[in-house]
This record gives structure tokens, C-alpha cells and sequence, in this order.
């Protein structure tokens, strides 16, 4: 079965692809090879082609405009759900076109524009809730084939945060038998997943630690009007302001236990506009270096906090994502991570490029839904049972 994965995250930089050969439960020659989770199979897959596609300068301003917006207007939320879909469908049939690829399935993550995973009050109930737009039955439509979206709404119905979703990828990826290991995603947020020596699924511990390039990038485009900062060079000339992460570092999101969720309604505008004024007077390269310090310090203090206090023999750090291309942000963490005895490797020298693994993940997220077998991981999320994920379009 070929199928394609589509990513949009929140830095909202644009949309990944991966499109991937996978071999599922109806190919009998795969059974004796695939390994299990929870007593079902877990498919094995082969990387076909992956490609990037930025979105337009207006289309990222309107998305960043809507993420956690305390107003906005009905129909453009309605337009913007059926322009992804236009933009979506059009990057998968562009990268499937360049690789002569057929597509049987295709997974689509949307993006999220709102997330909220611990339940709050509203109109006489508690709920948890979760916006991924993007409207699927529109990708569906241009391929011509079935799509799989709106992964995070069955974890969260299962009494689940909806996410990470990721690790039913990492711990077939990664696991080992004699080394644990941490998969830490930095996209917009920064995500892990511990998978501690010979694990067992519910052994797995997966949360978001804080910031990945979110704060960097709205820094950027705030005192350089750029997207982001290429290669760390901005923050590889700058002074971190200790006391500035110090204080940061104190709030009370790094000291929530996992499972625990984090977006724009954490890290977005607000507090970027409170980082700033923390940092008044500090040149425009120290501000982006704090940014960059807080990042890694973040992820750096989850492990030592939430990790590595299980006492399993952790001694991986894996590293996908668009932070894994910044070496300033690598380096503070390189060092972080040697104090703890963990050694800093990237997810290419596993067979998945740093950028292609979420668009991986939800290729094989789609997968499982589209063999009605569930692939949320309750230990990761805080469900209270395994659910099968996703929403159906058919072509």
C-alpha cells in the first residue's frame, strides 16, 4: 500500500510530505517479520520520496493570525479549512507526480489552529478540546483516493490530551534492548518520547517539554523580519541572558507532569510579547540567543526531571525536526545532554530524514485507521484506552 503523510505544524513554515511503501496486515510475507504493539502489528515501511513546500507569505500570516485568536471571523475560518485542503492536495500530487507514485491512502495532520488538552469549564461542562483544519473530503476529491485527518479528536473522546501521536512511530523506530532511548521532535513545539532499554509500550513516557522554534522564530521575525534564523547564526553571536531563562524556567508549565501538551496558547504571541520585555535592553542577537538557551534548557530539564528520575538506562538522544538544521541550538543542547551522559544523534542515521518523521508518523497513523486498528499510545497521551484515530473521506 502507498501511502502519503502531510504535516503542518506549528511554526506554520509550511507543508511536509512523505510518501511511503507500507506493508500491512493483508500482505501475508510481512507477518513473520513485524513486531507488536498491544498485540497488533505495527507495519513496516519503506521512505518512497519526501518533499517541503513553504506556504505563501499570506497564507502562513493568516494561519499564525487564527492560532489562538481571541476573534475571528466565521467565514474566513471556513475558507481557510477549504484552502488547506487546495494547498494540501496540491503538494501531495506535485511530490507523488515527481516520484511516479501511485497513492492508495493518504494521512493528513491538518493544522492545528487551537488545542487545549486539559478539560476547562464551558456552558455547564469540562472539555478538552481540538481544531486541525484542513478539510480532508477536499484532498480526497483532487487525489482520488481515501484520506485519513483529524487524528486527535478519538485520543481525547478516549480521555486523552490528543497528543503526542508520534510515538507509536518512535517506539518501533528506536527501541533497543539494551539502550533507552529519547526521541525529542523540535518543530514549533518540542516533543519527546523516552523509550527506556527492552521497553514495553507502557513503559513509554512521551510529552511536549516546552518550546521548540516557536519563541525563536517570532523573535526573529519581530527584530529582523526573517522566518527564522538560519543555521543559528544570529544566536551563535549572541550573549544568553541567564537570568532571563532562569526566571522563565520557574513557570509553572516546566514543572506540570507529563502527560502534558503545549501550542500557541502556551507559547504563542503573548508570551513571546513577555519574553521580549524580559529581555529589554539585551541586544537583538542576545534576545535570539536566550530564545535559543530556553529551548534547550527546557528540553534539557524534562529529561532530567521526567526522564531520566525512572532510573532506566537512557543513553540516546535522537533529534528530528526542523531544530535538528539549527547547530547553534544543537550545540547548547549537545552540552546540556553531556552532563547527563546522553549522547546527541539525529534521526537520519535511523533511515528517516530530520524533517520527513512526523509526515512518516501519520502515513503509518493512516495506516493503522484504514485497517480499523488503534495507534494512539494511552501511556503518551493519558487515554484511558487504546482508540483507532482519525476521520474518513472517501474520494
Amino acid at each position: 500500500m502507498i501511502v502519503a503523510g502531510v504535516m503542518s505544524g506549528t511554526s506554520a513554515d509550511g507543508i511536509n510530505v512523505a510518501v511511503v511503501r507500507i506493508e500491512g496486515p493483508d500482505n501475508p510475507r510481512s507477518r513473520s517479520r513485524r513486531q507488536h504493539l498491544r498485540g497488533q502489528e505495527c507495519p513496516r515501511y519503506t521512505l518512497l520520496a519526501h518533499a517541503e513546500y513553504p506556504f505563501p507569505a499570506a497564507v502562513r500570516r493568516t494561519i499564525l493570525a487564527t492560532m489562538n485568536a481571541e476573534l475571528a471571523r466565521v467565514a474566513d475560518l471556513a475558507r481557510l479549512n477549504f484552502l488547506l485542503g487546495e494547498l494540501y492536495a496540491d503538494a501531495v500530487a506535485k511530490t507523488a507526480r515527481k516520484h511516479r507514485a501511485k497513492l492508495d491512502l493518504v494521512g493528513c495532520h491538518g493544522q492545528t489552529i487551537y488545542h487545549q488538552g486539559v478539560a476547562a469549564p464551558f456552558l455547564g461542562r469540562k472539555l478538552a478540546v481540538t481544531w486541525q483544519t484542513g478539510e480532508g473530503a477536499v484532498i480526497a476529491a483532487r487525489l482520488g483516493v481515501p484520506v485519513i485527518s483529524d487524528f486527535r479528536p478519538s485520543d481525547m473522546a478516549a480521555g486523552g490530551k490528543g497528543a503526542p501521536l508520534v510515538p507509536f512511530l518512535d517506539y518501533f523506530l528506536y527501541r533497543d534492548q539494551r539502550v533507552g532511548r529519547i526521541a525529542q521532535n523540535i518543530g514549533g513545539i518540542a516533543n519527546l518520547t523516552a523509550i527506556p532499554a527492552g521497553a514495553s509500550p507502557r513503559q513509554i513516557i512521551a510529552f511536549d517539554t516546552g518550546p521548540g522554534n516557536m519563541v525563536i522564530d517570532a523573535v526573529m521575525e519581530e527584530l529582523f523580519r526573517r522566518r527564522y534564523d538560519r543555521d543559528g547564526k544570529v544566536a551563535a553571536t549572541g550573549q544568553i541572558q541567564e537570568g532571563v531563562v532562569a526566571q522563565l524556567m520557574r513557570e509553572s508549565f516546566f514543572h506540570q507532569k507529563p502527560p502534558r501538551t503545549a501550542g500557541r496558547e502556551e507559547f504563542g504571541r503573548e508570551y513571546v510579547g513577555r519574553f521580549l520585555r524580559l529581555c529589554r535592553g539585551a541586544s537583538k542577537p542576545d534576545v535570539v540567543a536566550t530564545a535559543t538557551a530556553l529551548t534547550a534548557r527546557s528540553i534539557a530539564d524534562a529529561i532530567q526531571r521526567f526522564v531520566l528520575r525512572s532510573r532506566q538506562n537512557y543513553r540516546e538522544m535522537i533529534v528530528s525536526g526542523g531544530g535538528a538544521h539549527n547547530p547553534t541550538l544543537m550545540a547548547m543542547l549537545r552540552s546540556a545532554l553531556v552532563k547527563l551522559g546522553i549522547e546527541l544523534r539525529f534521526s537520519d542515521e535511523f533511515g528517516v530524514p530530520t524533517e520527513a518523521k512526523e509526515a512518516v508518523a501519520f502515513a503509518v497513523l493512516a495506516h493503522e485507521t484504514w485497517h480499523r486498528q488503534p495507534s494512539n499510545v494511552p501511556s503518551a497521551t493519558g487515554a484511558k484506552r487504546p482508540a483507532i484515530l482519525g476521520k474518513i473521506s472517501y474520494a
